[in-house]
């Protein structure tokens, strides 16, 4: 009789601890996953601003029209993307 309550316990406690290791490691790959995330969002605000300056830039020092600088800040932007791509996978 002894025996089997502590081998129920023994089990119960066993079972507890796993539960809680899992719960743990979801916590912590969600954390990181965040993470990602906010760098992920900061480097693309870091590059449209960047391709703001970029179109002001090309706009003052070369006289050109809009249209002419409107290329170099959509490359600007997709670079930002791309390198909000690797940070975030």
């Amino acid at each position: 009789m002894i025996a089997s309550r502590i081998g129920f316990w023994s089990r119960t406690g066993g079972m507890l601890v796993a539960a809680g290791l899992v719960a743990l490691t979801g916590a912590a790959l969600a954390t990181e996953q965040s993470q990602q995330r906010q760098q992920g969002r900061d480097v693309n605000q870091a590059a449209k601003q960047d391709a703001r300056s970029t179109k002001v830039d090309c706009r003052a020092e070369n006289n050109q029209s809009n249209a002419e600088c409107r290329q170099d800040k959509r490359d600007t932007k997709q670079d930002g993307q791309q390198e909000k791509r690797d940070v975030k996978y």
